[in-house]
């Protein structure tokens, strides 16, 4: 697994949204983009997660950023969560894993003693050109947006 660091093009990417679209990392030319990897819609976690991220699309939207989580899952099972907790921003389904790969963030986990490939929890600020500004990779939920915050304003 390479990781991604400051300086670095970001992996393009392009992937279905949990409204059936195709979402790509070109639509957000021209601004500032967190993408963020969770292993799971709607597990506690990743829950936390969302709505940090979805109480903080205000301030976000102040500062010219988008927000854009992705996983696993399927993008009926995106709608799902979305719809649950009133998320609002993209979430794109990644279901081979291809996107986590080329971002560096699919890997060899461990819980309970059992080791298993999956998402690790990861966050990135992407700048208007699509170069990595920041990366930080095993993110805890509750640190997402407060470290992403941190980074946007300098």
């Amino acid at each position: 697994m390479a990781q991604l660091h400051p300086g670095d093009k970001a992996p393009l990417f392009e992937l279905q949204g949990q409204d059936n679209n195709i979402i790509k990392l070109s639509d957000y030319s021209g601004q500032k983009l967190i993408v963020y990897f969770y292993p799971k819609a709607d597990t506690p976690g990743c829950t936390k997660q969302a709505c940090s991220v979805r109480d903080a699309r205000p301030d976000l939207t102040k500062l010219g950023v988008a927000a854009v989580g992705i996983s696993p899952d399927k993008a009926e099972k995106q709608k799902k969560f979305d719809e649950k907790y009133n998320l609002g921003f993209s979430l794109l389904s990644d279901p081979n894993h291809t996107v986590a790969d080329a971002w560096g963030v699919w890997g060899e986990k461990s819980m309970y003693g059992k080791k298993y490939e999956g998402i690790i929890r990861s966050l990135f600020l992407v700048d208007e050109n699509g170069i990595i500004l920041r990366a930080w990779y095993k993110i805890s939920p509750k640190d997402t947006i407060p470290e992403a915050m941190k980074a946007i304003r300098g």
